[in-house]
């Protein structure tokens, strides 16, 4: 490949090539206003009205960088605004720093920068900063990068997994394991002619309708990496309760189970890049569903458990609940079931 269709280490020099590279790549693809001054922050203007603002930031740094259903740049978006959504905020401006390894193909950067741009877009999210490293051929996987944002919160209750009570119903948005399945295949060119695509997708408007129809939501959590198993220990942790999921009520694909069982993995513990778990009063649970539903990314969503009261000391406090009506652990997973997922 010539030179001049990959990053070389140039790139990252602060000279020419990087502000070029910034410019037509970065800058044209997504550059809001903010980011197309030039300066080194970003000045944000906070409405008048808002009291408190909500930050998260995460790395990215997944293998391959194309997956069927999203790549690397889509992901973190969607990671970004959704972590935010969690916390019931309203996402409004994302920085997006990358570390570029030298012989990354600009087509394939050029590919990124657009999905992004697009991806931002849906979210209705601008990116105001960012950041440009180049690092040597050996010493990176193509691409990294790190996603900061920030959002706006109204004077509701603070969300929280503290908040879950007895009695609450526990939703999830949709089918789980997608992406992990997607990612794994296309890394290890399995090649599943079930057509296994990720989930990874925005979830800021469908949790703004949740939030609408079910004002007195507990918390929000999105079940990436160990899967929906860690986001129902976590809570059950947090608020000092016991969890039951009823496992004939959780939606999977059949190719995804049928690939899962395959690969001897727990469907239970896959990441998800696009499904929001929600724990809500049982009064406002049919609601919270229907709301759910209503929305593109949550059609297939599930009431799939209940908080119960704490569990005894030295009890797991995460059930499942099977077909034949025995239960059994919720484990959590131990090690790394699937690397480089996210």
């Amino acid at each position: 490949m010539d030179s001049l269709d990959q990053i070389v280490m140039a790139h990252g020099s602060g000279g020419v090539m990087m502000r070029e590279l910034i410019a037509e790549y970065f800058v044209t693809s997504y550059g809001a206003s903010e980011l197309q001054s030039g300066d080194d922050s970003a000045i944000l203007r906070v409405p008048d009205s808002i009291d408190n603002l909500a930050f998260t930031t995460d790395s990215f740094v997944i293998t391959p960088l194309f997956f069927p259903g999203g790549d690397i740049g889509r992901l973190s978006v969607c990671g970004t605004v959704n972590d935010l959504a969690t916390s019931g905020a309203i996402a409004l401006w994302l920085s997006m720093s990358f570390i570029l390894e030298e012989g990354l193909p600009l087509a394939d950067l050029e590919k990124i920068c657009r999905s992004i741009a697009l991806t931002a877009m849906e979210a209705q999210v601008m990116i105001v900063t960012g950041d440009t490293k180049v690092v040597p051929r050996g010493n990176g996987d193509g691409i990294y990068i790190n996603s900061s944002g920030i959002g706006v919160l109204d004077n509701r209750e603070a969300l929280s997994g503290r908040n879950c009570r007895y009695g609450d119903k526990i939703l999830l948005s949709g089918t789980i394991g997608d992406h992990g399945i997607a990612v794994i295949s296309a890394r290890e060119g399995l090649g599943f002619s079930t057509g296994i695509t990720s989930d990874v997708a925005p979830l800021n408007k469908l949790v703004a309708a949740v939030l609408e129809a079910a004002p007195h939501t507990r918390c929000f959590r999105d079940p990436t990496r160990g899967g929906l198993a860690s986001t129902i220990n976590e809570l059950a942790e947090q608020s000092r309760t016991s969890m039951v999921i009823d496992e004939a009520e959780v939606p999977v694909k059949d190719a995804v189970r049928g690939a899962a069982e395959m690969l001897g993995f727990d469907v239970f513990q896959i990441a998800n890049e696009g499904k929001m778990v929600a724990v809500v009063p049982a009064d406002e649970a049919d609601a919270a569903i229907a709301a759910m539903r209503s929305h593109p990314y949550g059609k297939d969503a599930a009431i799939i458990g209940e908080v119960c009261s704490r569990p005894a000391p030295g009890m797991p406090a995460a059930w499942v609940r099977t077909a034949l009506g025995a239960t059994r652990v919720l484990d959590v997973l131990v090690g790394e079931q699937l690397p480089r997922i996210c």
